[in-house]
């Protein structure tokens, strides 16, 4: 995959990801690449900066770095102070989302921290009266109550969380 930052003939700067360098030629060439600010197709490639990855950053996860270009949004009025880019607010707005989901299970329902499988169990079965819970459970817990037919999921985990 490669992310190129684009330009329309309107001036609008936008970025996107590739298959590949000829994937971007073909579909610039197909007018597939459109400007999601006017829809224009007239689109070239901006300058961006490179990424040089050494041999000391290898198998590290790090952010692929901005392209040297502004980037326009659609909708810069919904987008945080000093966003640059539409995907950087629409992966804010999904965090903001998936927090605040949590956030409802975590106050709407019981931890019942490693007791979950039997507590899911016990109320799959009749033998406690059905409430809202969440809990640990082990991936070979987890599975086996998905066997058993008990519906689970996974509490949303953002990167912050794990810090």
């Amino acid at each position: 995959m490669i992310r190129y930052a684009l330009r329309c003939d309107r001036d609008h700067d936008f970025e996107s990801w590739f298959q590949s360098s000829s994937a971007y030629d073909s579909q610039v060439k197909r007018k597939l690449v459109t400007c999601p600010i006017c829809g224009s197709a007239k689109v070239d490639k901006a300058i961006m900066a490179p990424r040089i990855v050494g041999k000391k950053g290898r198998g590290r996860a790090t952010p692929p770095p901005e392209p040297a270009t502004t980037t326009a949004t659609a909708a810069p009025e919904a987008a945080a102070p000093g966003s640059t880019s539409l995907m950087m607010a629409q992966e804010r707005e999904l965090r903001s989302k998936l927090k605040e989901l949590r956030d409802h299970i975590v106050k709407n329902a019981d931890n019942v921290g490693e007791r979950f499988a039997n507590e899911a169990r016990a109320m799959h079965y009749g033998d406690k009266e059905h409430r809202p819970i969440y809990g640990e459970a082990s991936p070979e817990e987890a599975k086996s109550l998905i066997d058993e037919g008990i519906e689970v999921s996974p509490l949303p985990t953002l990167p912050e969380d794990r810090n």
